[in-house]
C-alpha cells in the first residue's frame, strides 16, 4: 500500500510539471487588471525573465523601462517608469495582469499586450507568432510571462 501512495505522489508530481497552460482567451482579470492565476500552472525562473526582459528577440522590456539590475543590457528606455522597486509597488498578480494585457490597468498605454492575440495589429508578420494554418501567438508564452514574473518579484528597494 505504501508503495502504491508513493506512486500516486509521484505520477501526481510529475503531471503538475506538465500543467496545461491558461489560453489568452481564457485569462481571468479581476476588476482592477490583476490576473490572480499562473499563466503556465508552474513558478516561473527569475534568471530566464531578466533574459527575456533585456532581449530584443523576446520582451524586450528595456527598450522602453530602466532596470538597473540589468545594467549591462545598453540603451535602456525612459518611456516607461523605471523598475527597481517594482516587486514593492506591484502585486505578483497585478504585474501579471500588466503584462498580459497593460491597457486594463493603464488605459492609453504603449506597452504591447504580451499575452493577448485579437483586438489589435500588429506592426508586421514578424511580430505576429502566427503559424501559416493557425491562430496568433501571444508575443509571450504563459511561462515566459512567468519567469519575467519572478525576475521583477526580485527587484525590491
Amino acid at each position: 500500500m505504501r508503495l502504491s501512495t508513493l506512486t500516486l505522489a509521484a505520477t501526481l508530481a510529475a503531471g503538475a510539471a506538465f500543467a496545461n497552460p491558461v489560453a489568452p482567451a481564457d485569462v481571468v482579470f479581476t476588476e482592477d487588471g490583476a490576473v490572480e492565476q499562473s499563466l503556465s500552472g508552474m513558478a516561473g525562473n527569475p534568471e530566464e525573465g531578466a533574459k527575456i526582459m533585456g532581449s530584443k528577440q523576446l520582451g524586450n522590456c528595456v527598450a522602453c523601462h530602466s532596470i538597473s539590475a540589468l545594467a549591462d543590457v545598453p540603451f535602456q528606455g525612459n518611456v516607461g517608469p523605471m523598475l527597481d522597486g517594482v516587486a514593492d509597488r506591484w502585486t505578483a498578480a497585478e504585474l501579471r495582469g500588466i503584462l498580459s494585457n497593460a491597457k486594463l490597468t493603464y488605459d492609453g498605454t504603449v506597452m504591447p499586450a504580451y499575452y493577448k492575440v485579437d483586438g489589435f495589429t500588429r506592426p508586421g508578420n514578424a511580430y505576429t507568432g502566427k503559424a501559416a494554418d493557425g491562430p496568433l501567438d501571444p508575443l509571450l508564452s504563459a511561462q515566459q510571462i512567468e519567469d519575467v514574473i519572478a525576475f521583477l518579484g526580485t527587484l525590491k528597494e
